[in-house]
């Protein structure tokens, strides 16, 4: 109060006073003197006290009584005009307060006086205000009296003085208060907690109160006396009081003031025992009432309810609710249950109205929601008051719409729609119909069933501005408002699930980050007490956990009431706002519940709003057979009462935006799709979007609701999963509306939106969101089933959508993501198949292209677990689906493929995993995947790796669909060993180390580590899978395969196998090669023979290729080629391996079996194969050895001595083993090593084998057919021609037994005919003389032989009669061709290779062996020439065995094949006799020779007497020729056999005399021709024999008695002869007579008569010692024949005659005495 005790104020109000006085003694100066005696002694009283005193103010107070007194005396003139002046300076005194409690109570006094008689009222109450403010000394009665004062005031009969009284009594009510709470301010400091009052007596309460307290307790206590109509204790001289009133006054002080009745007992004590009974009491008629119930029938009338009363209880009730609920419990529960009753569809319409809005001040009151929820619904036995409260509102808003409300008299009307008398009631009723009439715009409302029901702006959210409740200055109840109660109670369920989401929310939000900080702080080690932190943190956890059970329990209660109401509305809704608003409510509270884990509650909530996204009665049966137990009766019990859920109205009232094809099986009709359905589906995307982590199980209900939607709305997943407008897919078509055709857009990238928003959600959330879309996507796979309808591609386009969203923890979704795809991939419906796919491969990529933390090159477990369904779709069959698949991979090579890393062996299997049976296109796709690898990604993947690049690689070449990727993938292993012969080091080096990684982890493990060819070393592996690979593929069913793959096979060993380890090639030979040569022969053998007619289209085949046999000829001929060269060019490696004579046994029975194959082409092959092998040189010494790997150094024993080990297996036994032979032919050479031993082995088992091919291929068959195999030619050239390769390396141990052998070969194999249509290609024509190869082979191979045997030690020379016998009998030949079985060969000649006709069978045509058989010839006698004196070819009779053989051709002469044979065998004899005679006559003695003799004179004989005749057109010259052939035998015979005679058995000599002399003498021959006759005589010949007889018969050196006998034997044949011959033609002639004799008789008779002649000559020449006289007597006795021959009449007879008889002179001489000699 500076401002009244500031000195001016003082001052003035001194200055006031003393005029206000001085007034009053004016006015009172005539009528009333003593007032103004007074007035005057005041002005005198202030004077004084302004002048003594210091403090004045105080000293005026304490003068009060008598300052004031002359101003009370001026009130009591009741004069107005002095009473307001005096009224006037008494409140100006009041002001200052400068007025003490008696003064005071003297005012009151004065007051009351003027207030009974009925003077300045209005100034009166002014006074008492003024005095009970500005200070505190008014006390007690004088208090109550003031305020009984202003009641009475209160009910005068003026209007303005009741007013003001009103607004005073309330102010100074107000103002009793105030000072009782200052006073309790004051005395706070000293005040301890009150000591809490037992029992009821309130005197004994009221003494402890102080002064201020005491009043308004008096007051209130009063208060309520009076409204219950009871005499008051305190406020004594009320006369009259109105409950309303009463009430009003009640309700302020308990709004203004609750701390006063909560801080003091005595107070709360009032408030329990006078303030709830007389409510309660006061409520009775409201509560009683029924309205429409009829009041006779009761015994008591009934009170109606009151408005006024009504209303005004219900104000108190909301504050007594509202300020005391923590003391009135039990009380609140009474009253709040009355609310809950007066909504009730009986009470009357503004009881509904009023008790809703006082509902609706509660429920903006979420804490005090909250208590009720924690003092009743969850106490044990208590009314579950919250659950009421809402139930209540639900079922008030039911009966709104079931009940048309009574009050308003337009709702009966107003269906007609043309009511005018209520405002909001005029709207039209069916407002689905658009505006009828232009112009009218609609009003908000719900329509339900035919009710309409306006909604009415009331209110802004969240506070409760109630209109009925402030009517407090109606007295009668006010008409509603239709729609006015529905409105109320809508907002009350919005505020009250606003206001409990909110402050749940926020509570939980607190706790949280409570929870988080508190336990941040546990976990900081500054913390100076941990226990008593860890308390603070379980002290926490407690109150959370108390909080959480209040929660729960709030939503539990009220879900329920809330959810059947809130459908109802959303049903009945009709405006975009309400509709929204619901769909919030529900919105909020399905997130709440699933924020606190209900999840009945959230599901139910859920479920509506996704009921209001469709269509109604929509069949989905997520929604139908709902989780939650509670809505499977569609009622709730309400205190008691059954409420039914009303189910959504058929009957649209809403605008259609959108008709489309309902999500089913069988198809239905089109459905249609309202606004409010959109709407609700935008809630739905909303909650699914903002509440998705709180979901849970959930996401099935909201997934598939939303799948259906996109379903109709016709939207289908384009690329990345995001959803898309496409046309509609069978049935009608969608139909949309503009409206939502602008909506499509947003709502598709709601969708979306609402999956990117995945990637917030945690990871339990996440899975249920998954899981939903799992089970959604398999439903939808269940309708695909058995139909190809269009599916629903929505679960997987958003799973799709999830999973890329959630890369960065996409290890949490992959397995149950991928692992539902991969079934999606396996669905019989195509298009759904087609989406798994893409969903699947899209995933994969963007998996391996995502950027992760750590990068996926650090995280191989990630990246194969990114890989790996890429794997398992190859177990899935659909081609589409694998195609898709290889695409991806396609891809990934292309952008992922240097970072693949661990991931390559499952790229690499997929593309592997193609099986021939599936299709080109895919073969094709996959094998672009690997020809990209093979070109750009072997050098980034892990060597590892290059394994399955080959076997994948391999596993293509056997794909049968498309030759040509056969083909190329031989041409990728090509390239892929190139690779690794490029870079061999680094690869064999990180091979090794990872290697050594899996020993090391197989040993930990205590497992054996397992991989293919496993003792050779890592790099060998490899280089062994590759060539295991390509020997598969030499085995492939179709040729050009295999011939590709055996070229790639032998070209890569051979170009890159000296990176092996020198042990693999033990491997490369055993399991590679021979393996490969194995399976080859096998299908070789087995191969079908019949014809291919072509190789597919129209492309034609080579007739050597025709079928499947020659086919597989063909590989077999490669393949056994290609291991021979290796053997060839690898020899020094292979051999130092320890089982190198094993493999070449194998690789010689290889040889041999195809050599003996019944295919040319093979056996030939075959064959230079074996040459190949041969021509191998022994391996170099050390000293100059290539670089030998020195992985192998084996120690080499040395064997001295003949070695007699077990020899290589021989097949057939030998009667001496190879170290004895070794021991034979070496024992003179130093020691051998067994290096050259072993060799040795292999040549002789080459040599075995070779014989076997040679004898099983020549023996002839045993039956022949037109099938009967017969080896070609060149097969057999080939044949022979190894020999004497082979030889060179075994002719140390060549002997007998061999030499035969080889001999029988040679001899079958020049025996083979050849078949006629080949003949031409082979022969020349019959007339050239020319060998054929295989004759000169055979040559050859003797010739080496005889070479070798020539140069050879002496033991070998035994050797030469078998050669010779084996030519002897290819010489035989020349005249009898060899047979070979039973075959029926033609001659040469005769063979019909000039016309041969087409598809005729082939004859086997005989060769001509003439030359050959000379050629033979020629090479005995070279041989012979050369070898004539050895011992052996002395011993053995060669001689005699030539002459026998020459001895064939020289007889047949003429009738020989060939002229040729036996000209040549002539010659040939005389070369052999001049050498060979003097050897024979050198060994005469020992007898070797001597069967030779006959021999030789029977073929002398029988060559120059033949049997044969010349042919006809044999020409003069030839014929002379013929005969100095003849003539040179002869001489041969005078100049080699007979000068020898002694050497030579008589009886040989006898047999030549007698050949001489039948060839002096002319043989006849009848078919000579007169013409030619002498000619064809061989007179020369005869010449030379008679000559030959002649000269030996006189030889003058006759030394033995044998020569002697010989001339002896000679002359008398001679003579005899010609006796015979002239006795004959005598007898001729003298028969003849005339005619002449024939040519040859006449020439005869004339060369025996020259004979005659010459022979006397030469008697003459000799001397006479040397002739003997038996001779001289017998050419005597021919004189008398002679004699008688001159009668003839040849004139040529003659003349010779007369030479004959000329000589016979000289025997004319005297007979001498007889003389006896002719005995000698």
């Amino acid at each position: 109060m500076s401002g009244t005790n500031s000195p001016e104020a003082v001052k003035k109000l001194l200055d006031n006073m003393q005029s206000d006085l001085r007034a009053l003694s004016l006015e009172c100066k005539k009528k009333f003197p003593p007032v103004k005696e007074a007035a005057e002694s005041g002005i005198i009283k202030v004077k004084t006290i302004a002048a003594r005193s210091t403090e004045i103010l105080a000293a005026l107070k304490e003068n009060s009584s008598e300052v004031v007194q002359p101003f009370l005396m001026g009130c009591g003139t009741k004069e107005p005009k002095i009473t307001q002046l005096c009224l006037a300076a008494i409140q100006r005194l009041m002001s200052h307060e400068v007025v003490s409690e008696t003064a005071a109570g003297n005012i009151i006094n004065m007051l009351w006086q003027l207030m009974e008689n009925s003077l300045e009222e209005l100034k009166l109450l002014q006074t008492v205000l003024v005095l009970l403010t500005t200070n505190t000394v008014v006390h007690d009665e004088a208090l109550s009296k003031a305020i009984v004062l202003c009641f009475r005031l209160h009910f005068t009969k003026d209007n303005i003085t009741n007013n003001t009284a009103a607004a005073t009594v309330r102010q100074v009510v107000t103002v009793v208060f105030e000072r009782m709470v200052a006073e309790d301010e004051r005395h706070k400091v000293i005040i301890e907690q009150p000591v809490l009052v037992q029992g009821n007596s309130n005197r004994r309460s009221v003494s402890t109160l102080k002064p201020c307290a005491k009043d308004a307790y008096m007051l209130f206590q009063d208060l309520c006396q009076l409204v219950n109509a009871d005499a008051p204790y305190w406020l004594v001289g009320m006369t009259e009081m109105t409950r309303t009133f009463g009430l009003e006054l009640l309700e302020s002080v308990l709004n203004d003031f609750p701390q006063v009745f909560l801080q003091h007992q005595e107070f709360s004590f009032l408030l329990k025992e006078r303030v709830c009974p007389l409510v309660i009491k006061l409520f009775s008629p409201n509560i009683k009432f029924r309205q429409g119930s009829s009041t006779s029938s009761s015994p008591a009338p009934v009170e109606k309810p009151y408005f006024p009363i009504c209303m005004r209880l219900l104000r108190v009730v909301s504050v007594l609710i509202k300020q005391f609920y923590s003391l009135l419990v039990t009380e609140c529960e009474i009253f709040l249950s009355l609310l809950v009753k007066f909504l009730d569809a009986d009470k009357p319409q503004w009881l509904r109205a009023v008790a809703v809005e006082s509902i609706h001040r509660l429920c903006v009151q979420p804490q005090l929601l909250r208590s009720f929820c924690q003092s009743y619904d969850m106490k044990q036995h208590s009314t579950k008051v919250f659950r009421d409260i809402v139930n209540a509102l639900g079922s008030f808003i039911q009966s709104l719409f079931l009940v048309p409300p009574t009050g308003n008299p337009s709702a009966t009307t107003n269906q007609a729609g043309n009511n005018n008398t209520s405002g909001p009631a005029s709207a039209p009723a069916n407002s689905g119909m658009l505006g009828i009439g232009g112009g009218i715009t609609l009003l908000p409302a719900f329509e339900y069933r035919g009710t309409w029901i306006p909604i009415l702006t009331i209110t802004i959210q969240g506070s409760a501005k109630a209109t009925y409740l402030e009517m407090l200055d109606k007295v009668e109840p006010p008409t509603i408002p239709e729609g006015y109660a529905m409105s109320v109670a809508f907002h009350c369920l919005l505020d009250l699930v606003r206001g409990i989401t909110s402050m749940i929310e926020g509570e939980l939000g607190e706790a949280e980050t409570e929870c988080q900080t508190t336990t941040e702080a546990a976990s900081s080690p500054a913390q100076p007490s941990e226990q008593q932190d860890s308390q603070s943190t379980s002290d926490q956890m407690d109150k959370e956990i108390v909080s959480r059970a209040v929660w729960e329990e709030m939503v539990n209660a009220c879900w329920c009431g809330l959810l059947a109401a809130l459908s109802l509305l959303l049903d009945a809704s009709t405006d975009e706002a309400a509709t929204e608003n619901i769909l919030k409510a529900e919105l909020t509270m399905a997130a709440l519940c699933g924020r606190l884990g209900l999840v009945t509650s959230r599901d139910a909530f859920i479920t509506a709003i996704c009921k209001g996204s469709l269509p109604p009665h929509y069949a989905l049966t997520v929604l139908n057979t709902t989780t939650a137990a509670t809505l499977s009766s569609k009622s709730y019990s309400i205190q008691g009462q059954s409420v039914m859920m009303i189910s959504p109205s058929s009957d649209s009232h809403q605008q259609v935006v959108a008709v489309g094809q309902p999500l089913a099986v069988q198809p239905q009709g089109t459905v249609m799709l309202t606004s409010k359905n959109i709407q609700c589906m935008r809630t739905l995307l909303n909650l699914a979007h903002c509440h998705g982590a709180v979901l849970g199980t959930s996401w099935q209900l909201v997934l598939a609701t939303l799948q259906h939607l996109v379903w109709i709305l016709g939207l289908k997943p384009s690329s990345g999963g995001a959803l898309k407008p496409g046309r509609a897919v069978e049935g009608p078509s969608t139909v949309l509306t503009t409206a939502v055709m602008t909506d499509l857009p947003v709502i598709s990238n709601i969708l979306s939106r609402l999956f990117e928003s995945s990637q917030y959600l945690d990871d339990v959330s996440l899975h249920h969101l998954i899981n939903a879309l799992c089970s959604l996507s398999l439903e939808a796979m269940d309708m695909a089933y058995g139909n190809n309808k269009e599916p629903s591609l929505f679960a997987v386009a958003k799973l799709l959508e999830t999973g890329l969203v959630n890369m960065h923890r996409i290890e949490v979704l992959w397995r149950p993501l991928t692992g539902h795809l991969l079934e999606v991939c396996q669905h019989p419906n195509s298009r759904m198949r087609e989406w798994g796919a893409e969903a699947l491969t899209s995933l994969i990529k963007a998996g391996l292209t995502f950027n992760h933390d750590p990068p996926l090159s650090q995280n191989q477990r990630l990246q194969l677990l990114l890989l790996n369904p890429l794997k398992e779709m190859s177990n899935i069959n659909h081609p589409d689906i694998r195609l898709k698949q290889l695409e991806c991979v396609l891809q990934i090579l292309q952008s992922q493929g240097d970072s693949l890393g661990p991931g390559w062996p499952l790229v690499l299997g997929v593309m592997g995993a193609i099986r021939n049976d599936q299709g080109e296109s895919l073969i094709r796709t996959a094998f672009q995947c690997l020809q990209l690898v093979v070109t750009d990604f072997l050098p980034t993947m892990p060597c590892t790796c290059l394994q399955i690049v080959v076997d994948v690689a391999g596993s293509f070449g056997l794909h049968n669909q498309e030759l040509n990727i056969s083909l190329t993938s031989i041409g990728l292993l090509w390239n892929i060993s190139d690779y690794f012969f490029q870079r061999g080091e680094t690869i064999e080096k990180e091979l090794n180390k990872e290697e050594a990684a899996q020993q090391k982890q197989a040993e930990e493990k205590g497992v054996v580590l397992n991989r293919p060819f496993h003792p050779a070393p890592p790099f060998d592996c490899l280089w062994l899978c590759l060539y295991a690979k390509l020997g598969e593929l030499c085995v492939d069913p179709r040729p050009a395969v295999r011939k590709s793959a055996g070229q790639t096979l032998f070209s890569t060993i051979g170009a890159h196998g000296t990176l092996l380890q020198h042990l693999t090639w033990h491997t490369v030979i055993w399991k590679v090669l021979f393996h490969l040569l194995d399976r080859v022969r096998e299908s070789s053998t087995t191969a079908d023979k019949e014809k291919i007619e072509s190789g597919g289209g129209n492309i034609l085949i080579h007739h050597s290729r025709d079928t499947a046999e020659k086919q597989w000829a063909e590989t077999w001929v490669l393949t056994l080629a290609g291991v021979a060269r290796i053997f060839n060019t690898r020899r020094y490696l292979l051999q130092p391996l320890g089982d190198f004579s094993r493999a070449w046994d194998v690789l010689l029975d290889h040889i041999q079996s195809a050599a003996l194959s019944k295919n040319n082409e093979v056996s030939l092959a075959a064959l230079k194969s074996f040459q190949e092998i041969l021509q191998i040189v022994s391996p170099v010494r050390d000293s100059e050895k290539p670089e030998t790997p020195p992985a192998v150094n084996v120690p080499v024993p040395v064997l001295i001595g003949p070695m007699s080990g077990p020899s290589l297996s021989r097949p057939f036994i030998r009667t001496d083993s190879i170290g004895e032979r070794l021991g034979r032919y070496n024992s003179s050479e130093p020691p051998i090593v067994n290096v050259e031993l072993e060799d040795l082995n292999l040549w002789w088992a080459a040599w075995n084998t070779w014989y076997k091919i040679g004898s099983e291929s020549t023996k002839p068959p045993i039956t022949f057919d037109k099938l009967t195999f017969i080896p070609s030619q060149p097969f057999l050239t080939a044949l022979i021609q190894i020999f004497p390769a082979l030889y060179q390396h075994i002719k140390t141990g060549f002997n007998m037994d061999d030499l035969q052998k080889l001999g029988v070969i040679l001899h079958s194999a020049v025996s083979v005919p050849i078949s006629s249509d080949a003949s031409p290609f082979i022969l020349p024509s019959y007339t050239e003389a020319v060998l054929t190869s295989l004759q000169e082979a055979v040559l050859t191979a003797l010739d080496v032989l005889q070479k070798a045997i020539c140069v050879g030690p002496e033991n070998m020379q035994i050797m030469y009669p078998a050669i010779f016998d084996q030519l002897l009998a290819f010489v035989e030949f020349s005249c009898k061709p060899p047979q070979y079985g039973q075959l029926e060969t033609k001659h040469i000649a005769n063979a019909k290779y000039n016309q041969i006709q087409l598809f005729a069978p082939a004859e086997w045509v005989a060769l001509n062996y003439v030359p050959f058989a000379e050629r033979s010839l020629e090479v005995v006698v070279d041989l012979y020439q050369k070898t004539a004196c050895h011992k052996a070819v002395v011993n053995e009779k060669v001689l005699q065995s030539i002459i026998k053989t020459l001895r064939v051709p020289l007889s047949l002469k003429y009738s020989c094949p060939s002229e040729s044979t036996w000209k040549l065998a002539v010659s040939s004899l005389l070369k052999v006799l001049s050498i060979g005679l003097p050897v024979a006559r050198q060994h005469a003695s020992s007898g070797k020779f001597d069967s030779m003799w006959p021999e030789l004179a029977n073929t002398f004989e029988d060559f120059l007497f033949t049997k044969s005749i010349p042919p006809d057109n044999l020409s003069i010259q030839e014929f002379q020729r013929n005969e100095s052939i003849d003539v040179e035998v002869v001489q041969l015979i005078s100049t080699e056999i007979l000068p020898y005679a002694n050497f030579i058995p008589k009886e040989f000599v006898g047999q030549i005399m007698t050949m001489l002399n039948k060839g002096s003498i002319h043989s006849q021959s009848s078919s000579f021709t007169e013409a030619e006759i002498d000619i064809r005589l061989r007179e020369e010949f005869s010449k030379m024999c008679f000559e030959t007889l002649l000269q030996f018969s006189f030889s003058n050196k006759v030394t033995t008695p044998q020569e002697g006998y010989i001339s002896r034997m000679a002359l008398s044949v001679l003579l005899k002869r010609s006796q015979d011959v002239l006795h004959r033609y005598i007898e001729d002639e003298r028969l003849s007579g005339k005619c002449p004799l024939p040519r040859q008789q006449v020439t005869e008779i004339i060369f025996v008569l020259k004979a005659v002649s010459t022979l006397i000559d030469s008697l003459k020449k000799t001397q006479p010692e040397n002739v003997d006289g038996n001779t001289w007597a017998q050419v005597i006795a021919l004189y008398p024949t002679l004699v008688e021959c001159i009668t003839c009449s040849s004139s040529e007879v003659c003349s010779a005659l007369k030479e004959a008889l000329v000589p016979f002179k000289d025997f004319m001489q005297p007979p001498a005495s007889k003389v006896q000699n002719g005995e000698s």
